[in-house]
């Protein structure tokens, strides 16, 4: 295994977020001949053997945390359909979207397409075959070659957070065309072209979950496109239909496009997106690109902006695919949540006006909160107190936080984890957002049932009906102990997810002072006790007369041994119902041997961890180990589930690091075993962490663990030690 010594040269890309020196430009990694933002591998994710239950992944080019994302379309997207995938063969566009994972869907999206010597509107048939040697794919840049009509074009595009920058050849002495899509569905598409001044507006108001949610009479992602070569003729397209020189239209699957004068054969277009107005549009740009002949500049700043964010991060010991696994991975725990606000203003699809703040969207707080926020805490200290007032923001336009806001609620998944997020950051010392609204608002989710609570079911995604789901089954978990299986759809999983926010709340509350709702929460958190079933081990449905549901009932996206073991909060309580600790580790064992345990889905993402609660760290490091072999990969399937929106990838770098925050806002990271012999990930403020793993026994196990030279008595560490910097060494 050879040494990837990478301490120099990073060390100098950990500057302040975002950017580098002008000296650190085109450094590279020596015995690699890369800088951090070229080890990202922007397949991995990008296909797989199931439809939908893969990375889901696309290779979008976006700043970090980037309102708007710009990728290669080669498929049509829509809810459990993303833009690209890698098993296609044919490209149809480039995309500015918003869809956030594979099964959300996108809102206020732009296709382009260019063209030569004829236009062609039809999806199927503008789509090209391309072949991967003539692609590059980055966080920064993207390139593809293929044949239009037998002539070589080629595209190529970066961004920033709200603007992006295309440079488009078009084969000599061919017509050069430049389609857009504006909109495909319900009035969505609205778009003007002025040929004198070689711009381009549109706006498309298109939301495809928009039966999740309320309806937004004011939504639209607006954007404005300059363009550097001078339009001789332009028309507009509605379905199969084209009017030659018209330059307005407005409706269902319509668009424009361009053909330049003859000799053109290289195109620069400026593309500013706004959720505010045209004018916003214009000043994102002109903040942005502000420009002609600015796509050099911006794809190196945007470089410059990946290295240093993904150079906080230093490994060593690594080898090619382990460095193309990580960085990726990092790469990934960089785009969600996405920025909203547009300086210092920023449309709310929750209460459908402009306001003046902050504001980031795209939260999957089912799936995030176990280690994707835990992990922003401690990579982007200096966003999550941004990140926390958005979603206090979205309480006080509209009376809830949400569970999956896309870019409004969506009633997806179960459990209010917005209360876990919080609670963990204020446990941890984050402050900076309104920390009295913050608290009211996810107390509300632990004390008020949703309106009409006792009439629906709450099945995931159900059509919206005016009404935010937020603890669906609250009202019975409050009088019963438990949420009824005759009442509420998926009633285990919401007890035992709802005694979860429950003690994070608690702990936020004990630090506050609020001793009534510390005693009640903390009671409350005990409720997953009610459904366990002491004659099979399993946590199991009841009925709201108290009796057993079938055995298989009230589960969510998994069955009873997906939840056996959910119960972070209060591990050894657990333990003691099963049996014991011997016992409890017994039934542990099986998860893992039985092949019960998926870490394809996130339910289970704590498990490996649980060992350490019962003393075991060798037995937590073994499991660790065989998940990282079993479902990461330097390869387009190299992820054996959906990412969701930064979590798989989180996961596994806090695991490759030797620690895990198993439970929120315990104050407290458990131990597993370091990937790499040396690991440096810079905390700013002058502070560093470097975790060094030593020779491991017969087992591959290191048991010996010291924080600073201190040997730690369990195997468990402070987060806040570790966010203050130290060493921490595994096998000394």
């Amino acid at each position: 295994m050879r040494l990837l010594s990478v301490f120099a040269i990073l060390t100098a890309f950990v500057l302040f977020p975002g950017e580098l020196s002008a000296s650190c430009v085109g450094n590279t990694i020596p015995d690699y001949g890369k800088t951090p933002s070229d080890l990202v591998n922007m397949m991995i994710g990008s296909t797989g053997k199931h439809r939908t239950e893969y990375g889901g992944t696309v290779p979008a080019v976006g700043a970090p945390f980037g309102m708007t994302q710009w990728c290669a379309a080669t498929r049509r997207n829509c809810i459990s359909r993303t833009m690209y995938h890698y098993g296609d063969t044919t490209l149809s566009g480039f995309m500015g979207t918003h869809q956030p994972a594979i099964w959300m869907g996108d809102y206020g999206f732009i296709t382009l397409m260019p063209q030569a010597g004829r236009l062609k509107t039809d999806f199927d048939s503008r789509a090209v075959p391309f072949d991967r040697k003539d692609e590059v794919a980055t966080p920064y840049y993207y390139r593809v070659s293929y044949e239009y009509e037998g002539s070589p074009v080629t595209t190529e595009f970066t961004a920033t957070s709200r603007s992006s920058v295309f440079r488009i050849t078009y084969p000599a002495g061919e017509k050069s065309i430049l389609f857009i899509e504006a909109g495909r569905e319900n009035e969505g598409g609205e778009v003007e072209v002025d040929t004198l001044s070689n711009t381009i507006r549109i706006v498309n108001r298109e939301r495809q979950d928009a039966h999740l949610g309320p309806r937004l009479y004011n939504f639209g992602c607006y954007y404005t496109l300059h363009l550097s070569e001078r339009i001789s003729s332009c028309g507009i397209w509605s379905g199969d239909r084209t009017e030659a020189g018209k330059v307005y239209g407005r409706g269902s699957n319509t668009g424009c496009y361009v053909i330049f004068e003859p000799g053109t054969d290289t195109v620069e277009v400026r593309i500013g997106s706004s959720f505010i107005s045209y004018d916003q549009a214009e000043k994102n740009l002109s903040m942005e690109v502000p420009e002609r002949n600015a796509f050099d500049s911006v794809r190196s700043s945007l470089k410059r902006q990946w290295d240093g964010q993904l150079g906080k991060v230093r490994i060593y010991g690594a080898s090619d695919d382990d460095l193309a696994v990580f960085y990726t991975a990092l790469f990934r725990t960089m785009q969600f949540p996405r920025e909203f606000s547009e300086y210092g203003r920023y449309y709310s699809p929750f209460d459908d006006r402009i306001h003046e703040g902050v504001s980031y969207s795209a939260y999957s707080l089912w799936d995030t909160f176990r280690a994707q926020h835990p992990w922003l805490l401690l990579t982007q200290p200096e966003l999550v107190g941004g990140m926390i007032q958005s979603l206090v923001n979205m309480y006080n336009e509209s009376g809830w936080i949400p569970k999956w806001p896309n870019p409004t609620f969506t009633n997806i998944m179960i459990g209010t984890h917005a209360d876990a997020v919080i609670a963990d950051a204020y446990v941890n010392g984050f402050r900076d957002y309104d920390i009295e609204k913050a608290y009211e608002a996810i107390c509300k989710d632990a004390f008020v049932a949703p309106d009409k609570d006792g009439h629906y079911r709450w099945g995931d995604r159900d059509y919206w009906t005016g009404c935010y789901e937020a603890r669906g089954g609250l009202t019975n978990y409050i009088s019963l102990g438990y949420v009824a299986s005759d009442k509420t759809d998926e009633s285990v999983a919401r007890t035992l997810e709802f005694a979860l926010d429950d003690y994070c709340i608690s702990r936020m509350a004990k630090e506050l002072g609020k001793t009534g709702d510390y005693a009640i929460l903390t009671e409350r958190a005990q409720n997953y006790r009610n459904l366990f079933n002491p004659s099979t081990g399993f946590f199991q449905a009841r009925k709201s007369n108290g009796t057993w549901d079938d055995a298989d009932a009230g589960f969510t996206e998994g069955a009873n041994w997906t939840y056996r073991f959910c119960v972070m909060h209060d591990v050894m309580g657990l333990a003691d119902m099963m049996g014991g600790s011997e016992k409890f580790m017994a039934e542990l064992d099986r998860n893992f041997e039985e092949g019960h345990y998926r870490h394809d889905n996130e339910p289970g993402h704590h498990y490996a961890y649980l060992y350490d609660c019962c003393g075991r760290l060798d037995k937590t490091q073994t499991a660790i180990r065989k998940i990282i072999r079993a479902n990461y990969r330097n390869a387009p399937d190299g992820l054996s589930g959906n990412d969701d929106l930064g979590q798989m990838s989180a996961w596994y770098l806090f695991s490759a690091l030797g620690f895990y925050p198993l439970t929120p806002a315990s104050g407290e990271y458990a131990l597993g075993i370091p990937l790499f012999e040396k690991a440096v990930l810079d905390l700013g403020n002058g502070k560093s962490l470097t975790v060094t793993a030593g020779k491991p026994d017969r087992n591959g196990c290191l048991g010996t663990v010291r924080f600073n030279g201190r040997i730690l008595d369990r195997p468990f560490v402070p987060v806040k030690d570790i966010m203050n910097g130290g060493v921490l060494e595994f096998g000394k």
